[in-house]
């Protein structure tokens, strides 16, 4: 080749390499990486002025994603796509970490409606308790639960008349937050009253003679708990079936009839999905309910991956494919931080493996008194596994409301394994006004432990319990009877092959409970 063709060449070689990139014959601009990273002294040498290194980025960056590439700050194409992937992926798990407690309203909404419950007046019950053929968060085996959905979007104020003797009873939005307690923790404290629930968009004049409430969403769910009476059902379930009545304001002098269904040994499911559906699901909640449930933060989050009121929830192929995998991760950082948490505050006491439902004893899920905002893991574990939200829950009521402890690991920090036999001490005078029990959970479902026994639970007022000498009643667990004889009736069935976990629940706590001066032992493995 003649030299005076060949020094062009080189020159426009060398322009290539300065500018990163040539046209290709079809007009593309095809990327050419630089063999040396440029240093931050040689970017801080284009200045006039000593620029801070912190805010300057260089020209390639390691991180988790990958390489990262940059001319003069400047993202290249593959870097913004990778960037922007991941942004989507982010807010797709974020969306389903802070989505759970809609859907969960939403998948029990469901579950109801499959029963037949699809009016308010249309009460579901269990007559012969929560057994484990639903698929329900944590539900528990010793107290008759009455529950149904409130539509205030279609029948406006809603009146609740609860009557005396109730449990406690509670009203949540759909996005899982207190609305007002009834029964024995709620302002007729266990007398009996009238209730009125106003929409969120309500405007008009307000009766006397209610306790009253404004929600902020349409749907409402509405849950009353019955206690035992000598260890049998039917005073509450003849309670309610008598004396609960639900209706619109607007029909106060024409009441529709009452209807109850009873739920106890059907099968249906009321758990959100932790698959894609699980966006559709929210979608749903989200184009039901007003603009004003959600602050604009929330909304936001929920919008970015394309769910939002008015517009039809249709990502394409590639944010599909992105948030199908989001929700793979959603799901399992949320059981991670349900059954691994890394939280000191879960901790109920000092020692040992049990602990708290609510972390960080708010029922708004706000940190250090506020200070530290929203508590969003411990509002995402609750709600994974576990449903009513009331502020009976966290607060110190001696003899009222009802406290809970979780464990999920034995006293040697493992889970709790079905293959293995275990026992675990309650000692003598727990304190509870009621009655204390404990009921065993599939890690899978959250819900009630599937085996030959259909109340996985045992309860001291519902129970025949063996007590030892000083009082206390040891508890047996494994896949066959491990109960030394005679105290047979102390004994829970574990499936091998499937881990559980369970909580231990006392209804009317007592102060050595909050004091901390009684606590239940640990899981001990027999060997």
């Amino acid at each position: 080749m003649n030299l005076k063709f060949k020094l062009p060449i080189a020159l426009c070689f060398i322009s290539l390499l300065i500018s990163g990139c040539e046209k290709s014959k079809e007009g593309k601009k095809i990327e050419i990486k630089e063999d040396v990273t440029s240093s931050i002294q040689s970017i801080k040498a284009k200045f006039n002025t000593d620029v801070p290194e912190k805010i300057l980025t260089p020209d390639v960056v390691d991180t988790r994603l990958g390489t990262l590439n940059f001319f003069d700050g400047l993202p290249s194409e593959e870097t913004t796509k990778k960037m922007f992937d991941n942004l989507d992926f982010m807010r797709g798990v974020e969306t389903f970490l802070n989505g759970i407690p809609a859907t969960s309203i939403e998948g029990i909404r469901l579950g109801l409606e499959e029963l037949g419950a699809n009016e308010s007046n249309k009460v579901v019950i269990f007559d012969d308790l929560m057994d484990s053929n639903p698929l329900f968060l944590t539900g528990n085996t010793s107290t008759v639960y009455a529950t149904t959905f409130l539509n205030l979007k279609e029948n406006g104020p809603t009146v609740v008349e609860v009557p005396a003797g109730c449990g406690p009873g509670t009203v949540n939005d759909a996005y899982f937050r207190f609305v007002v307690d009834m029964g024995a923790p709620g302002p007729d404290r266990g007398k009996g009253g009238k209730y009125l629930i106003l929409p969120p968009d309500y405007d008009g004049e307000i009766p006397e003679g209610y306790f009253v409430s404004k929600s902020t969403s349409y749907v409402n769910w509405l849950i009353l708990r019955g206690f035992l009476v000598n260890g049998k059902t039917d005073v509450s379930s003849k309670m309610y079936r008598d004396g609960l009545r639900i209706y619109p304001l607007k029909d106060k002098d024409n009441q529709p009839a009452m209807e109850f269904i009873n739920a106890s040994k059907k099968i249906f499911n009321t758990i959100h999905a932790n698959n894609y559906d699980f966006y559709k699901e929210l979608g749903e909640v989200i184009e039901r309910e007003p603009v004003s449930f959600l602050d604009p933060e929330l909304r936001g989050l929920f919008s970015s991956i394309g769910i939002q009121k008015g517009l039809p929830f249709n990502p394409d192929a590639r944010m599909k494919n992105i948030l199908e995998d989001a929700v793979k991760v959603g799901n399992a950082t949320a059981r991670a931080i349900a059954f691994k948490t890394r939280d000191s505050l879960a901790s109920v006491f000092k020692t040992g493996h049990w602990e708290s439902g609510f972390i960080g004893g708010d029922y708004k899920w706000l940190k250090d008194e506020g200070r530290g905002g929203r508590y969003l893991d411990a509002r995402t574990r609750f709600f994974y596994f576990a449903t009513v939200n009331t502020p009976a829950m966290v607060l110190k009521m001696v003899g009222k409301g009802s406290q809970y402890a979780i464990c999920m690991l034995d006293s040697e920090g493992d889970y709790l394994d079905g293959n293995k036999n275990y026992s675990l001490n309650i000692p003598a005078d727990a304190p509870a006004k009621e009655f204390w029990s404990l009921v065993m959970y599939d890690p899978q479902t959250r819900s009630e432990l599937q085996t030959s026994q259909a109340l996985p639970s045992v309860s001291s007022q519902r129970t025949p319990l063996v007590e030892n000498e000083d009082g206390s009643v040891t508890l047996y667990f494994g896949a066959t009877n491990n109960a030394p004889k005679g105290k047979e009736a102390n004994w829970l069935q574990s499936v091998p092959g499937k881990g559980f976990f369970v909580i231990f629940r006392l209804y009317g706590p007592l102060d050595p409970w909050f004091n901390k001066t009684w606590q239940p032992g640990e899981f001990e493995e027999l060997y």
